[in-house]
């Protein structure tokens, strides 16, 4: 058994792009459109991991989604998770839960997909502006 994907709706695919291939960085590694059944799919990943991939599926025909509980998020490792909320922040998103710890944050996709961010290897030291940013909405 081998870990393909996970799959999320975007009821906006330019908003979702901007979001998880400028702001969050992932790159996108393959596209489909398929006219028969009116969806557009988009395989996006980190750089250099192909093998954990996010398909962005878009419905041409608009449809109203809602979120649970039971599907969490989506965990990705940060080389600097200050720099990674700073780039973020430059592109108008918000920090649900900003790195107080200097090792975990926050933030949701426009479909409000919840993404946790973590430091890779030991917690950065502890620093403003995140020290004092408050928590921001739920995530």
């Amino acid at each position: 058994m081998k870990y393909l994907h996970t799959m999320v709706r975007t009821a906006d695919l330019k908003a979702s792009l901007q979001f998880y291939c400028d702001a969050l960085g992932l790159q996108e590694l393959r596209r489909t459109e398929n006219t028969k059944g009116r969806y557009t799919l988009v395989f996006v990943a980190a750089p250099g991991d192909d093998s954990a991939q996010v398909e962005l599926t878009w419905n041409w025909d608009p449809e109203i989604y809602t979120g649970g509980r039971n599907f969490g998020h989506l965990a990705y490792q940060v080389e600097n998770i200050y720099a990674t909320c700073e780039r973020l922040m430059q592109h108008g998103v918000t920090i649900s839960r900003p790195p107080r710890d200097g090792r975990m944050a926050f933030v949701r996709s426009p479909d409000h997909i919840s993404i946790e961010l973590l430091q890779q290897g030991a917690a950065l030291a502890p620093q403003e502006p995140w020290l004092s940013m408050p928590n921001v909405g739920s995530w």
